[in-house]
This record gives structure tokens, C-alpha cells and sequence, in this order.
């Protein structure tokens, strides 16, 4: 039997996620890498999660981007 493939983002808040990815890139490179004003404008999880939970397009790339880092 062939395992299935886990999904690289089950069980992973999205806090986590943008945690995870400051902490291995720094704002300034995150904001760099992912062109998004909760990024370079006065940056914080809190403010990055209230955008990011809003607006789709910003959160897959997000995601992408974590994805790629691990």
C-alpha cells in the first residue's frame, strides 16, 4: 500500500505559519519576498493574520512561500 501524501500545512495555524517564516527571514526579507503592506509598513503577526485571514490571494502565497522553507 502506497501512503498518502500529507499535506504540508494540516494542522498548522496560521500564526505558526508567519512565526515560522519571520523567524527564518526577518520582516524586511519576508516583505522583500512577499510584496504585502503588513509586511513592510509597521509589521506584526497580529496585524499580518487580521489581512491575511481577509484576503486569499495574500495567504496562498503565504503559504507557498512556508511550504518552500521546509
Amino acid at each position: 500500500m502506497q501512503q498518502a501524501i500529507k499535506d504540508p500545512l494540516h494542522g498548522k495555524t496560521l500564526e505558526f505559519i508567519i512565526t515560522t517564516l519571520v523567524n527564518h527571514y526577518g520582516w524586511e526579507e519576508l516583505g522583500q519576498l512577499i510584496n504585502i503592506n503588513c509586511f513592510n509598513s509597521n509589521p506584526s503577526i497580529q496585524s499580518s493574520l487580521k489581512f491575511l485571514r481577509k484576503t486569499p490571494w495574500a495567504r496562498k502565497k503565504v503559504e507557498d512561500l512556508y511550504i518552500k522553507l521546509i
